[in-house]
């Protein structure tokens, strides 16, 4: 902790902001690796860590992953309703997008 805080102290001595509050952004998904989130965020900044560009990326390659997941499981869903209605294989894979082994995998998970 000792080191974290004397890092803190370097880094908000320096003069641009942008590359401040990048660096603080840098060194709390770093110190992440070794130190409790609790002790990082008592030393750093939140605020500055959530507005730096660094944040963001990962904020924004989050979001897009969750979005992803959630297209996915949509389809999914979507693939086994039309199994249920007796639509074949290459027909459902055409309407959600899905590869023709991803639909005929469905055929094994239990229909409710």
């Amino acid at each position: 902790m000792e080191i974290l805080q004397e890092v803190a102290r370097r880094i908000e001595a320096v003069s641009d902001s942008n590359e401040r509050d990048n660096l603080i952004a840098s060194t709390a998904v770093l110190s992440g690796l070794v130190l409790d989130k609790d002790i990082i965020r008592r030393v750093l900044r939140q605020d500055t860590v959530k507005e730096s560009v660094i944040y963001q990326e990962i904020l924004a390659e989050g979001r897009a992953e969750g979005r992803a997941e959630g297209e996915m499981a949509k389809a999914r869903a979507i693939a086994l309703n039309l199994l249920q209605m007796g639509l074949s294989v290459d027909r459902i894979a055409q309407a959600t997008g899905l590869s023709e082994a991803q639909v005929r995998s469905l055929v094994s998970v239990p229909l409710s």
